[in-house]
């Protein structure tokens, strides 16, 4: 019988500019790792790409994943998009329009009329967007991203995971789509089983034919299971180029304006979360980020105050689509400024988890700090100091690995909480520093009236954080 850790779980990561494939061990050791660039098209709010790009690109990763592992058995793979992203294909599975990636914004009037009839979806959900689709192109099959390459692997068409569905209009409190004149594909669970890898696909991947194909989930639900952030109360808030902050609940967090929405887990778990446009994006491209945070520290707290918006219009923690970066104050110098964005991010961050606990939300888990801008030793603890409580980075925070942990959950039957924490190592724990929170309590404050001020930020979700703010300073 072959051991556990002689078999290898393999996760795609079908992200914005590359394809990632990771080949992990049940004890979460990397055995092989492969990319493959993508292009793409943008031109204003449009954003798209070839959809055979990506396969191209998972032949690629695939083959390079797996190279070098010999005498290991490939035991199951899974595929994760980026959220939001949809296409048009033919009754064979077959792409026939370009695709629209997640912030592909043109369908704001199909939006604007679905909320009027009731629907709560935003300006660059899949929703809105397939209706788009469907005007310019004609008819076909709604299709989200990883469908087609689940596809091309099984040799054939396959149903959507209810994942990738959910900004397409699914409810997954009741498993139904809206009643809307689309022609919609079926939903299956992630983790269910699609199908094998067909003999055509082995030959172009590499992937040994038989390999079981596991439907996957959305990549911020994969990047949330490779931080290991899925017993209720955790929370892993990935900041890139945007901040995203996703947990785990028993129940649905209710939002009324549709800020906060709710995924699924294979368990039925709820994964509450929300995607901001506040991040790493507004710092200059062209800096040394390092040699910028060093500098940044005489700047504690900043001459300036921001909410230093990447692009127009807020999501969360308030919706605000007319929105645009603040910046109060004028800075001593560049590193002023960019101690200024460090610190106005951070704030952003303190004021998701305060909506998230105006709405209920159960916080008290551990939390997570991944995606790009968790390579900062300085942003880490800074961002652990403003918010005034703990934070982990762990060391392979991948969507990747989040898809190799729901393929061996889909294979195997285990439950997908306890095979992420196998997986799951952590680099380090960061502790807040009381006498910083405190000193970072009366910019927030601030910050917190200016977006009040402005109509971009409720008045008594303002009245929560304050509340939050004081309890939190008031033994410091």
């Amino acid at each position: 019988m072959t051991d556990e850790n002689e078999t290898a779980w393999l996760g795609i990561d079908l992200g914005t500019q590359s394809v990632r494939a990771l080949a992990v061990t049940a004890d979460g050791t990397v055995l092989g790792r492969g990319s493959a660039p993508l292009g793409g098209r943008r031109e204003g709010v449009r954003h798209e790409q070839d959809p055979g790009e990506w396969w191209e690109a998972v032949r690629t990763a695939s083959r390079a994943a797996l190279t070098t592992l010999t005498g290991v058995r490939v035991g199951g793979l899974a595929v994760c998009g980026t959220s939001g992203t949809v296409l048009l294909t033919d009754p064979e599975g077959r792409p026939t329009s370009p695709a629209l990636m997640y912030d592909d914004a043109r369908a704001a009037t199909e939006a604007a009329g679905l909320r009027e009839a009731g629907l709560a979806v935003q300006d660059t959900w899949a929703l809105p967007k397939a209706l788009w689709l469907v005007g310019v192109h004609g008819g076909g099959r709604v299709t989200h991203q990883p469908d087609t390459v689940t596809a091309r692997l099984v040799g054939g068409p396959v149903p959507t995971d209810s994942s990738h569905a959910l900004k397409t209009g699914y409810d997954l409190e009741r498993d139904a789509w809206p009643d809307i004149a689309l022609d919609l594909p079926e939903v299956v669970r992630p983790g269910t089983r699609l199908g094998e890898v067909c003999p055509e696909a082995a030959e172009t991947t590499g992937i040994p034919a038989g390999t079981p194909v596991v439907a996957g989930m959305t990549d911020g639900c994969a990047a949330q299971i490779a931080a290991g952030a899925l017993r209720h109360g955790s929370w892993n808030s990935v900041l890139g180029t945007t901040l995203v902050l996703k947990g785990a609940a028993p129940d649905p967090v209710r939002d009324p304006t549709g800020v906060v929405y709710n995924h699924r887990a294979p368990d039925g778990t709820w994964l509450p979360g929300g995607a901001s446009s506040v991040g790493a994006g507004a710092l200059p491209a062209d800096a040394d980020p390092a040699a910028m945070d060093e500098r940044a520290a005489a700047f504690e707290p900043s001459g300036t105050l921001a909410y230093p918006l990447v692009s127009r219009g807020e999501r969360f923690p308030f919706r605000a689509p007319d929105a645009t970066a603040l910046l109060l104050g004028t800075p001593a110098d560049d590193a002023d400024r960019w101690a200024g964005i460090l610190q106005g991010v951070a704030f952003a961050e303190r004021l998701c988890l305060d909506y998230l606990h105006h709405l209920g939300a159960p916080l008290d888990g551990p939390l997570t700090f991944t995606g790009g801008a968790a390579r900062s030793p300085y942003w880490n603890q800074l961002r652990a100091d403003v918010l005034g409580r703990p934070a982990h980075i762990p060391e392979q925070p991948e969507p990747a690995l989040g898809m190799a942990a729901l393929a061996a959950h889909g294979v195997t039957g285990e439950p997908l909480t306890d095979i992420a924490e196998r997986m799951v190592r952590i680099r380090a724990t960061l502790d807040p520093n009381p006498a910083r929170t405190t000193l970072f309590a009366e910019p927030y404050a601030r910050l917190l009236d200016a977006l009040r001020q402005r109509g971009w930020l409720p008045a008594e979700v303002a009245a929560h954080a304050r509340a939050r703010l004081d309890r939190d300073t008031a033994h410091s």
